[in-house]
């Protein structure tokens, strides 16, 4: 398995809770999920780490505060920080409190977030 499929169904639920339309992508052997055609959060298993990490874009503003966190770590596929964007641990998404924390931080940054160029 590419991702974790529990947490995926987590985060679907937590978005249907919340009367989110989104999407879901597959890509890079994890699952990102869209609203309004801009990445919201996605599933990603980290080899370094050895377990699957959630990917939060919640934007510059939140990003050196909740990179404080304990269970935060910069998010670097290229081996470089990509600013308003972490991965968060499973210690950080545990309960549903916790996950819905991490949902809502996306949904507020992302009315205020950049899509990304449609391929022609």
């Amino acid at each position: 398995m590419a991702y974790d499929e529990f947490l995926a169904d987590r985060i679907r639920q937590q978005l249907k809770d919340k009367h989110t339309h989104f999407t879901e992508l597959k890509m890079m052997g994890g699952l990102c999920f869209k609203v309004n055609d801009k990445m919201l959060c996605g599933i990603h298993i980290d080899k370094k780490y050895g377990d699957s990490l959630m990917m939060v874009r919640i934007g510059l503003e939140a990003y050196e505060k909740e990179l404080q966190k304990p269970e935060c770590l910069p998010m670097d596929f290229t081996g470089r920080p990509i600013k308003g964007y972490i991965f968060v641990t499973p210690e950080g998404f545990d309960t549903d409190d916790d996950l819905g924390y991490w949902i809502d931080l996306c949904l507020a940054f992302n009315p205020l977030a950049k899509a990304s160029k449609k391929n022609k």
